[in-house]
């Protein structure tokens, strides 16, 4: 007989069920608004909907190249310049991943060792541990502060020698905070002093920025040729569930994350990539942050006569919002809470903490259709 307890032993032994797919169990059992998980419930673009259904009885179902749909790589590489000013070469810079998530995953087990040392700093979103810990390395854990800037003295007290890559989340999940030109000038300052450090920038929320301009690490000269940059079409076109992203490396990297890639995905779903290679001819990157600045702007005048805090949102489809002054309970407690008695679910902020540092703030997504906002706007002033 199997003794699992005895012959079985976890790589992954603290990692549990995220507590994304626990508030959304909670929101379809008690039947909330489901504000908590990132994904819009709008209708995507008709444009897009309308080049899929053509596409459905064409012959593009079979596998890619592994690198991706060499026409999308094409576009990629003029959206990137038209975006950033950067020229990068389809060829040998870019890789089609299935979705950022994968694309983090990917980097991190190609270039991070037994031992070596990995900065994240928190709050930070859930999917970059994990990797590092199957990669028999150590996640080291800096917090930010609280307004959610980062504190560059203690994030270079947190390098070593042992520090093999530095994890940025700009516009950053869950805060909606952004980078600023001297937040750059202090990292570039950092990594000048440690050379062996790679710089992984999650910047899948690039093209969902208000009024603050959104600083990309493409447009850091000094940072490019040890950057890995990670984007997401699931983000910035709507269309979460079809987990389509990319990376941009300098080559001698891109060579490195490829190996893992073609034994983890090899290629990517075909259709979506033929898809979107076709929508990028007809979609401007504007309309995105149009699109969610009304919807953040709407949200927030929803919330304005509630008790709740509204906290700066600058990037994102995220609205951090303080309950300090209507409960005392821990944010997770007071998460429950909101699911069962007044039918809206969110996220609370500590779970993005190694240390469960709990400020009072929770985290709302305004990815939705304004029937959907204004309902649990009025649930939330009810409070």
């Amino acid at each position: 007989m199997f003794r699992i307890n005895h012959f079985f032993m976890s790589k992954l032994p603290n990692i549990s069920t995220s507590i994304f797919t626990v508030m959304s169990k909670m929101a379809a059992e008690y039947n909330a608004i489901n504000l908590s998980q990132g994904f819009p419930n709008f209708p995507v673009d008709e444009r897009l909907t309308a080049i899929v259904a053509k596409l459905a009885k064409e012959n593009v179902h079979q596998y890619t190249p592994m690198s991706g749909y060499p026409p999308l790589l094409s576009k990629i590489a003029v959206l990137i310049q038209n975006s950033y000013q950067r020229t990068v070469h389809p060829e040998t810079e870019l890789l089609v991943t299935a979705g950022a998530t994968q694309g983090i995953f990917t980097t991190i087990l190609a270039l991070v060792k037994t031992n070596d040392e990995v900065i994240i700093l928190d709050p930070s979103y859930d999917c970059y541990e994990a990797p590092v810990l199957l990669s028999q390395a150590t996640p080291i854990r800096v917090t930010l502060n609280d307004d959610y800037t980062p504190n560059w003295k203690i994030i270079e007290n947190a390098c070593s020698s042992k520090t093999k890559m530095i994890i940025i989340n700009n516009p950053h999940n869950p805060t909606g905070k952004i980078l600023t030109e001297s937040d750059f000038e202090a990292l570039e300052m950092l990594l000048e002093k440690y050379p062996d450090i790679v710089l992984l920038s999650d910047e899948v929320y690039e093209y969902i920025t208000f009024e603050e301009k959104h600083i990309s690490a493409h447009t850091r000269e000094k940072l490019l040729n040890r950057c890995v940059m990670v984007s997401s079409f699931g983000k910035s076109f709507h269309v979460t569930g079809w987990k389509i992203g990319y990376l941009v490396a300098p080559d001698y990297l891109m060579k490195e994350i490829k190996k893992v890639h073609q034994f983890l995905v090899f290629s990517v779903n075909s259709i979506c990539q033929v898809a979107i290679s076709a929508y990028l001819d007809l979609v401007s990157t504007a309309e995105i942050g149009e699109l969610y600045q009304e919807k953040r702007d709407y949200f927030r005048q929803l919330l304005k006569n509630s008790r709740f805090k509204l906290m700066p949102c600058e990037g994102t489809y995220f609205q951090v919002v303080s309950y300090e002054t209507i409960s005392n309970e821990n944010d997770v407690a007071f998460c429950k809470r909101l699911i069962i008695e007044y039918g809206v679910a969110a996220i609370p902020i500590s779970t993005f903490y190694d240390d469960g540092k709990d400020l009072k703030l929770i985290r709302f997504c305004f990815a939705k259709d304004n029937a959907t906002l204004e309902e649990a706007g009025k649930r939330l002033c009810a409070i």
